[in-house]
């Protein structure tokens, strides 16, 4: 394979050039690509200079190996400096600031940014994806936002780009962690495309071979590249519950998540008893505060969205639940996480306001600074 120049390769992001296209890979497979803050420092000097450079037309996210594009956040280190934060100074937080920061940019960037979502679109690697002018899935696709089961909420922006989807369908997605295949993605507005996995294997080949036409905007040429002519669209698997999911999910003014619950409750097929088993599962006061933030979400910017999400993962992961949901989850693994309240009726209003309050005085805010 031939190439204008390798610009520059690490351990964790590879970063190469074909063709006026930056091709950035997240390059840590034997982790399913998930996040360190090494790779959101990388990522970010990254777009800063594909900003920066006239002769780079468009930039291209990826993933290493064939199992994931990215899988998340890395939580095993954040739930090892959380607990080792007896003074409270947070050291953690600039990982939740700085990718936050990342992820802004890829949404506001000036050039035509291309997520290949092939595998695993896990948390923080939608973040990555759901940015991007041009999102691509694939048959191989599994996407979530699994945060509540760890006592998190879905984060990374997920309180902006869930506002596509209906209400029930995004408290759905929001509360469970429900798994997405490609074709269910594109159905409802979180993939632009699904194609066959196999034919982006030859993208590369493809985009050396494409000539730039200045007639032309970028993207027109570059789907070219990247999405065949007959675009595939599988059976969506969400098709088969969809009624099942508005029934359970629709907003109610009054009842919160416990009114989801108690719906579901009186329904005896095998869908709906799974599915309560997953909600009784996870964290109950972050059930309540994905409800709220999803539907706040809904009447915010993008930038307020981020900011509104900084401050109830610094409340999360200071007072909440978080440290204890991964170490029952992801450390110990005995899946019997004692999350403090236990139950829904327990979660006081006060507390999710308390989690839906920024810590921090408006001009002070760690986001301060992103434009509305």
């Amino acid at each position: 394979m031939s190439t204008q120049g390798l610009l520059r390769e690490t351990p964790e992001v590879a970063f190469d050039v074909v063709n006026r296209v930056a091709l950035v890979t997240l390059d840590r497979p034997h982790a399913l690509n998930a996040l360190s803050h090494d790779m959101i420092a990388l990522l970010a000097d990254i777009f800063a200079r594909c900003a920066g450079d006239d002769s780079i037309a468009a930039v291209v996210l990826r993933g290493a190996g064939d199992k994931a594009f990215c899988a998340g956040g890395d939580i095993r280190k954040l739930y090892h400096a959380a607990r080792n934060d007896p003074h409270h100074e947070t050291p953690w937080l600039q990982f939740f600031i700085d990718e936050y920061r990342l992820d802004y940019t890829i949404h506001r960037f000036a050039k035509p940014v291309i997520a290949l979502m092939d595998g695993i679109v896990m948390g923080g690697g939608m973040g990555l994806a759901q940015g991007a002018a041009l999102r691509i899935a694939t048959e191989r696709t599994r996407m979530a936002m699994p945060e509540t089961r760890i006592g998190l909420l879905p984060d990374v922006g997920a309180t902006y780009f869930l506002r596509v989807l209906p209400r029930d369908l995004a408290l759905y997605i929001g509360l469970t962690g429900a798994r997405l295949s490609g074709a269910d993605a594109k159905r409802v507005g979180l993939a632009d495309e699904c194609v066959p996995s196999t034919w982006l294997r030859g993208f590369v080949e493809r985009l050396e071979r494409m000539r730039w036409d200045d007639a032309q905007d970028a993207m027109t040429q570059l789907k070219r590249v990247f999405v065949p002519g007959a675009n595939i669209e599988r059976h969506a698997p969400l098709d088969d519950i969809r009624a099942q999911i508005r029934r359970h999910f629709s907003v109610c003014p009054t009842g919160g998540v416990e009114r989801i619950v108690a719906s579901l409750a009186d329904d005896e097929s095998d869908w709906a008893r799974a599915t309560l088993a997953t909600l009784e599962s996870h964290s109950p006061t972050m059930l309540e505060v994905t409800y709220h933030a999803l539907m706040r979400g809904r009447q915010m910017s993008l930038a307020d969205c981020f900011r509104m999400e900084l401050g109830v993962v610094y409340r999360a992961i200071d007072d909440g639940d978080f440290v204890e949901g991964v170490r029952a989850l992801i450390i110990d693994k005995d899946e019997r996480p004692r999350f403090a309240p236990t139950t829904l009726a327990q979660v006081r209003a006060e507390r999710v306001q308390h989690f839906l309050s920024s810590p921090w005085r408006k001009e002070m805010h760690p986001l301060a600074d992103l434009c509305a």
